[in-house]
């Protein structure tokens, strides 16, 4: 796993490499070096076209399908602490463990039978530079993972200006090849926010340093509002057939994400997608796991042993 600052440095000068020069390097020489994801599974990273667009609910919906389908998942906020919206999506905190600087750690929590892992800093001014790398995301102690559902969760303007720091790093090409969505609101200024985003990660994507998102998840609504699919630019447009579309939910969106399970409305979109991506086989049989109602013993905190 590429976690060093010589790899990220390499990133970005293929980034700032003319397209003469790249044509003119080596052809059997990689334009970066892969990341291996194989410890995380199958990586689904959930990015937001702008705040507040619903990629929280969206990326939970997705985490809970997968485990009531019987997956080991890892989910993943790697948003700002003050403006996550996975605070009570656990029932209890579990332990906490330091980055490559103690100020910008992992608290591994319990989410039902999912293993929910957050941004913990320690100090209110910790920089990007500070972010943990992926490899201190795991839970480590021999745990194996299916999935890892990551909620982005950062401004995606900024987040697209340099993948190679901070919470982008789970764009990297590696493999398995991460899942990257795009979430999007049901409106003009979305789509535009969309195109926005897309196009600030296109010279990463050509450089062979991040994966772009190729799903666009349609957050508030279950089909396009008559006049806003025709707007959407050059590289949206190309994502318009096959978006998924999450209706809105009154209780999600008043009380926000708790420890509760999402509601089916949420998590039948969600198991759509997952079939569509292959990371879920085609359904035969409704799932026979059930959500805990209450956290018990293990399942309520994370020992230091599981943590690594």
């Amino acid at each position: 796993m590429i976690t060093s600052q010589d790899s990220a440095a390499d990133v970005r000068s293929r980034v700032d490499t003319s397209a003469a020069e790249q044509q003119q390097s080596t052809p059997a020489e990689p334009a970066v070096e892969l990341v291996d994801w194989s410890a995380f599974g199958r990586v689904l990273p959930i990015l937001a076209a702008s705040p507040g667009a619903g990629a929280t609910s969206t990326a939970v919906a997705i985490a809970d399908a997968l485990q009531l389908a019987g997956r080991s998942v890892l989910l993943i906020d790697a948003g700002d602490p003050v403006r996550s919206g996975l605070g009570r999506a656990a029932r209890t905190d579990g332990p906490r463990r330091d980055g490559p600087d103690p100020a910008a750690g992992v608290r591994f929590s319990r989410r039902a039978r999912a293993l929910l892992a957050r941004l913990d800093l320690s100090e209110l001014a910790a920089e990007p530079v500070m972010f943990p790398p992926p490899l201190h995301w795991h839970p480590g102690g021999g745990r194996g993972v299916d999935v890892t559902v990551v909620d982005v969760g950062h401004d995606p303007w900024r987040l697209a200006s340099d993948p190679a720091l901070g919470p982008g790093q789970w764009l990297r090409v590696g493999s398995p090849s991460p899942i990257p969505a795009l979430v999007v609101r049901p409106t003009v200024p979305g789509l535009a926010h969309a195109e926005q985003v897309l196009a600030r990660l296109a010279p990463w994507a050509r450089a062979g340093a991040a994966t772009p998102p190729t799903q666009l998840l349609v957050v508030g609504a279950r089909r396009w509002p008559k006049g806003v699919s025709g707007t959407a630019g050059r590289r949206t447009s190309v994502l318009l057939p096959d978006a998924v579309f999450f209706p809105n939910d009154r209780g999600v969106a008043t009380h926000g994400v708790t420890a509760d399970v999402t509601p089916p409305s949420l998590r039948s979109p969600a198991e759509h997608l997952l079939r569509s991506w292959h990371v879920l086989p085609q359904r035969t049989r409704r799932p026979s796991r059930r959500w805990p109602r209450i956290a018990r013993g293990h399942d309520s905190h994370v020992s230091d042993r599981d943590t690594g």
